[in-house]
């Protein structure tokens, strides 16, 4: 059967929810939601060359999609990613290789020199991306909470003198110093593909304003009075919650600050209505996973980074 590539197109919902669809088969970890996927493209700066494509058949069934772009905030040039997913149920159409190809076309021509992508841990997997010329690095984790069973840590009865708890939204005014604690953060993650934030405008317009983002459940620990860690919240508005980056300023690790943020932050949203819990980790991120096994996550799928040189022979 042919399988047909194309863009996304932003102004039709059911292009977005097509994207959904095909994610929550394949990827049933990760939060996502028509809006947060039309936001992806209306949200990108130029500079990412971010692009979705939708695989269909001829009857314009959406079986798998792919979102690519350029790692424009890397400090090493010419690197990029392209993720691709297929629907469980329509593998062996030939989907997954369409959308490969387009997408390392548009990467190639955009500057890329070589193209990274996140595999899952299962033979077939691991076997298409290294017919297709990709070699694996590091490993990642998805966990899962449930939070209608867990036995959350409680909060402290006390918080210790200087320390206070606000949610995101207590910065609507001025997100600023949620950004440079972010920025801080990204930059000590580890990672094959070393990423900064250097402009705040483009983070309001990718992160701060991503409708996925919970400011209400978004969890920021002050210090006397100065953002010292946090617990980004993200949700589809419904049952499924997830922890999109939680990160400790360098001069306040070691405190049990991330822990605090992050026990808040699943306590409003059991309140909240929020049954599942997700987050993801670095297999070598030690005190990330660390503090998650002490909530009670538990490992629910991984994942490797293939890496692949554009214009190599495969």
């Amino acid at each position: 059967m042919t399988v047909l590539i194309r863009d996304l197109r932003p102004s039709d919902p059911a292009d977005a929810e097509a994207v959904v669809g095909v994610r929550r088969a394949a990827l049933p970890f990760m939060v996502t939601t028509p809006a947060g996927v039309a936001h992806e493209l209306a949200g990108a700066p130029a500079a990412k060359r971010y692009r979705l494509l939708l695989a269909e058949t001829p009857d314009g069934r959406a079986v798998g999609t792919a979102q690519l772009g350029l790692a424009y905030d890397s400090p090493e040039p010419g690197q990029s990613f392209v993720n691709v997913l297929v629907d469980p149920a329509h593998r062996g159409l030939g989907a997954g290789t369409a959308l490969v190809r387009a997408a390392e076309e548009h990467l190639a021509a955009a500057g890329a020199r070589a193209s990274y992508s996140w595999v899952l841990d299962g033979p077939a997997h691991r076997a298409f991306a290294e017919r297709h010329g990709y070699r694996p690095g590091r490993s990642a984790h998805f966990l899962r909470l449930d939070l209608t069973a867990a036995v959350l840590p409680p909060l402290p009865a006390g918080l210790p003198a200087g320390v206070e708890l606000r949610p995101g939204s207590a910065f609507a005014a001025d997100p600023r110093p949620l950004f440079e604690a972010d920025a801080e953060a990204t930059a000590d993650e580890p990672g094959d593909v070393p990423a900064e934030l250097d402009d705040y405008e483009e983070w309001l317009a990718d992160v701060w304003h991503d409708p996925t983002l919970d400011h209400g459940l978004t969890t920021v620990v002050l210090v006397d009075g100065r953002v010292a860690a946090f617990s980004a919240a993200r949700t589809d508005g419904a049952t499924r919650y997830s922890s999109a980056m939680t990160g400790t300023l360098r001069a306040h690790r070691g405190r049990g600050l991330a822990k605090l943020a992050k026990t808040d932050s699943l306590h409003r949203a059991r309140a909240a209505g929020y049954t599942e819990a997700f987050t993801g980790n670095d297999a070598g991120n030690g005190p990330m996973l660390a503090i998650n096994d002490w909530f009670g996550y538990g490992i629910c799928a991984t994942e490797t980074r293939y890496t692949r040189k554009l214009g190599a022979t495969r």
